[in-house]
């Protein structure tokens, strides 16, 4: 019986170090590339955790290397985009006007497809928000979807604390997600609950599998058969609704349709 109790307080001690390496291992697995597990004696379980940390560490300093090379080769891209760009104006009436326009659009896309790839950058680089103040999401969204005939808007006010450029271009992104891939309308619900915003867009379209609902917010997945966007629209839905509190996903709606719901921290 004594060597009993005298090897509890041992073996809750092994256990306690156990729990937190797993909590740690967990947090890494969902993103978080700074965690650490302190390394406690010289035991087993110390080594096992010095070697978690190593292993950590060399994860996030792959990780990093990747996003500041993608940043940066996106950023030296738009030098020589800018000069193609200006090339086509110039050649005005000499090239045929359907070539033209083709790669007008062209430039147009791999334009907006470095804009997502900086923007996406910057939010895995910065941690919080910047810049954050109360905005009016209805207010917000009545602006945007001025740009779009076949949007439908309804709603309350509601007010988050939030970055006022970054909402925009998550509201821009899920109303052009909602014209490439639906059929009009586009409508729009901007709803108050009780853990703060739920922003709703339903797009008439034919509706996404449900194997496919949570691969659509993958960076550079398309659909098969899709032809238009980068990639990345609905990938950064996800990353700004979450730097504000939130999360989004992708829904079935009444007529089968895809509906994407973002939900917000209250302000």
């Amino acid at each position: 019986v004594a060597v009993g109790v005298g090897a509890f307080p041992v073996m809750r001690r092994i256990t306690r170090r156990l729990e937190n390496l797993r909590n740690r291992v967990e947090a890494l697995g969902a993103g978080d590339l700074g965690a650490r597990v302190t390394v406690e004696g010289s035991d087993e379980v110390a080594r096992l955790a010095a070697s978690f940390n190593r292993a950590a560490a060399r994860i996030e300093e792959l990780v990093s290397a990747h996003r500041a090379l993608l940043a940066n080769a996106s950023h030296e891209l738009r030098t020589p985009l800018a000069r193609i760009r200006m090339a086509v104006e110039l050649m005005k009436d000499k090239a045929d006007p359907r070539r033209k326009a083709e790669l007008e659009q062209d430039i147009a896309e791999l334009d907006a497809l470095l804009e997502e790839i900086l923007l996406a950058s910057r939010l895995d680089a910065v941690k919080g928000l910047e810049g954050a103040e109360p905005v009016d999401l209805l207010a917000l969204a009545a602006e945007e979807c001025v740009r779009y005939e076949e949007a439908e808007l309804d709603g309350q006010a509601v007010t988050v604390q939030g970055d006022p450029r970054l909402l925009r271009r998550m509201l821009r992104n899920l109303l052009e997600n909602a014209r490439r891939h639906g059929r009009p309308p586009i409508e729009l619900r901007i709803a108050r609950t009780a853990g703060g915003a739920e922003i709703r867009v339903c797009d008439h379209g034919a509706g996404i599998p449900d194997p496919e609902r949570e691969r659509v917010f993958e960076p550079f997945y398309r659909r098969p058969g899709a032809t238009q966007g980068t990639g990345l629209g609905l990938a950064l839905v996800r990353q700004i609704a979450r730097r504000h509190g939130g999360d989004a996903r992708c829904a079935m709606g009444e007529r089968s349709d895809a509906c994407f719901v973002v939900t917000l921290a209250p302000g």
